[in-house]
């Protein structure tokens, strides 16, 4: 079994800052890397970020270079999602997921993800 749990969503305006956590347990831990992904209402899952468990690599989507920052803490077997000069557009359920292979930015490559976190950025 495995299980994410994730943490830390809520309301912030424009420009302000969120930090998302997922908490990892079962199988999970022992997977090669964790991801974020976010889905908006009406829209498809999209990749945001990911990062391996092992040496810390990291991948993100374009959109988020430069505002968000994933990072992971071995110890607590958590991951988390730094989120800076967010826009109404982050909008969105945020879910982490974990994988068994590379850093991909496919749905379909992860094995287990948690339930979601609201992020909510009003303008």
């Amino acid at each position: 079994q495995a299980q994410l749990v994730e943490s830390g969503g809520g309301l912030v305006q424009a420009g302000g800052s969120l930090r998302l956590s997922c908490a990892a347990s079962g199988r999970a831990v022992s997977m090669f890397s964790m991801g974020w992904f976010r889905q908006a209402p009406g829209k498809e899952r999209e990749f945001v970020a990911a990062i391996s468990w092992s040496v810390g690599a990291t991948r993100y989507a374009d959109f988020v270079k430069g505002r968000f920052t994933i990072s992971r803490d071995k110890a607590k077997n958590t991951i988390y999602l730094q989120m800076n000069s967010l826009k109404p557009e982050d909008t969105a359920v945020y879910y982490c997921a974990a994988a068994r292979f590379s850093l991909s930015t496919t749905p379909g490559d992860y094995d287990y993800w948690g339930q979601g976190a609201q992020v909510t950025v009003s303008s």
